[in-house]
């Protein structure tokens, strides 16, 4: 496994168009709490992977009824949703842990 190389999870979510996009307010001149900003790209790429998930639902469907014979796009849709969702599932994982060890330290 020589040539697969380590990517952390923002390269990760950049790579499927899921990052944070910068703007005036992100870049020091926010006007909202750290935990609102967080929240809120947490929501977003909520959104996108749950946007997937239904696009390759509608492809399967099509090409279950004869409405697409496209099955390579079918595919493409399913393999995307099926990372995308993986993903999710990891920073969720990495959340908790970090929840944990946080709740751990002593005072």
């Amino acid at each position: 496994m020589e040539g697969i190389k380590n990517v952390n999870i923002k390269q990760q979510l950049e790579l499927m168009g899921m990052s944070a996009k910068k703007s005036a307010q992100t870049q020091g001149k926010t006007t909202e709490a750290p935990g609102e900003s967080f929240a809120k790209s947490m929501d977003d790429a909520i959104s996108k992977v749950n946007e997937m998930q239904k696009t390759a639902d509608q492809k399967i469907e099509d090409l279950a009824t004869g409405k697409s014979s496209n099955l390579h796009e079918t595919m493409i849709a399913v393999e995307k949703a099926d990372i995308a969702l993986r993903l999710m599932v990891q920073v969720r994982n990495k959340m908790i842990d970090a929840y944990q060890e946080v709740m751990k330290m002593q005072v």
